[in-house]
């Protein structure tokens, strides 16, 4: 079990040291924070999130993309899959990682668990819809969230930046500025936050809200106490005394905007994609304890998650440098209110995608922002070079953990079968 242990370990260091780009790329690249204070931020809230809300994805992971059901007479062959998952994904994201490219975790996964599948019950063991909409959300992530950051960045460009007196005019909209972000934010990680009192409302209140808008109604409520709570802080005699190593006035208030957003994604992200790298092992360790496959529901022992938490951190420290240079630096030059019009475009398209039920990409979203917002300032300042590195890297990420996970199965068969 160590040794499985250290082989999720490994996907988690590799998923911290490329997922982690998404929440802090930005920030980074407009100089709203340095690398040392991205990485001390993002691995804080990245393990908080993975520890506190990171059982979730975890479970659909290991119980939904390959049936158990298929494997209840023979569950040594799920467990000796999920290792296959594990080596797979972890080598895939290493290489991608070292080339500096933002792929997608949850598509190696995913990539990972259908190769082995293939080759242990045939082809009809894959679920071709949930491919699909993969497939789907490839094509319509980047695209929605570049929409999204254009339009948040075109009102700032014309109301604040292009205005005689930008810095009075921030001032104006920094309660609308606060509304927007945390009410964004906080519909998508607030819920989780606050599912202690949805219960309270549905079981002692009897509030009458369909399942799954009370958790938004939750989430946004404590929104508001946030934003409340932001335009007190921001007064003006802050705004007078900013001092920060960006020496535009406007654009160092607009860092502050950006940091806050990087840290709802950097705990949302550990949240939901720490499940990338412990979901095998917890199916492993499930199926090592009773001897059976985890058909009725997956429990995630607490040292799984830790597990998680901490090799996303270990990653992000140590290698997590590369790919948030790419998505900071190498595809348009930011400044911190394009950097937090990016973040800003990358929520609203996740919660989106999660209201219609599409899977979808953090770093696809992100780039999409990104990129959106090179075609609002200058279409000559987009460097499309580096974006077809990532686009290749993306069309390529499951077709290639696939192949990985069914080859490396196909040899543990074979060396478990000879004994």
């Amino acid at each position: 079990m160590i040794i499985l242990a250290f082989l999720a370990f490994y996907v988690a260091f590799n998923l911290g040291a490329n997922d982690v780009a998404n929440a802090m790329g930005t920030s980074v690249g407009s100089k709203a924070v340095t690398l040392k204070q991205a990485i001390i931020i993002a691995g804080i809230l990245e393990f908080t999130g993975a520890v506190l809300f990171g059982h979730g994805v975890t479970e659909t992971l290991g119980t939904k993309i390959a049936n158990p059901d298929l494997f209840i007479t023979t569950p040594q062959t799920l467990l000796l899959g999920m290792v296959a998952v594990l080596i797979s994904s972890g080598v895939w994201l290493q290489i991608a990682t070292s080339l500096g490219l933002p792929v997608s975790s949850s598509h190696a996964v995913v990539g990972a668990i259908a190769g082995f599948s293939w080759i242990a019950l045939g082809i009809n063991a894959i679920d071709w819809s949930s491919i699909g909409l993969i497939s789907i959300g490839w094509i319509l992530t980047p695209v929605i969230s570049g929409i999204v950051a254009a339009f948040f960045y075109s009102l700032i460009q014309h109301w604040i930046l292009e205005q005689p007196n930008p810095l009075l005019h921030l001032q104006e909209w920094i309660p609308w500025l606060s509304a927007i972000l945390l009410s964004v934010f906080g519909v998508i990680v607030l819920p989780s936050l606050t599912q202690p009192l949805t219960n309270f409302l549905i079981e002692e209140v009897g509030l009458n809200l369909p399942p799954h808008d009370i958790p938004i109604f939750t989430g946004a409520a404590a929104a508001i106490g946030l934003t409340l709570y932001s335009w007190r802080q921001l007064d003006h005699s802050t705004i007078q005394n900013l001092k920060s190593k960006i020496q535009n006035p406007v654009e160092s208030l607009f860092g502050r905007f950006q940091l806050l957003s990087a840290c709802f994604v950097a705990f949302a992200h550990g949240s939901n994609d720490v499940g990338n790298a412990i979901a095998p092992l917890a199916v492993i360790s499930y199926i090592q304890r009773t001897g059976s496959v985890p058909n009725n529901g997956l429990n995630i022992p607490i040292w799984i998650l830790i597990l998680g938490g901490i090799g996303i951190v270990a990653g992000l420290a140590i290698w997590g440098k590369k790919v948030i240079a790419t998505i900071g630096e190498n595809i348009i030059s930011l400044q911190p209110s394009s950097g937090f019009c990016a973040e800003l475009a990358t929520a609203t398209t996740i919660l989106l995608a999660s209201r219609l039920g599409l899977p979808v990409s953090t770093s696809h979203a992100l780039v999409g922002g990104v990129v959106g917002i090179g075609l609002v300032q200058n279409l000559k300042s987009i460097k499309f070079q580096t974006l077809q590195g990532i686009a290749a890297a993306w069309i390529i990420t499951v077709p290639i953990s696939a192949i990985l996970s069914a080859a490396i199965f196909s040899i543990i068969r074979m060396i478990f079968n000879s004994k």
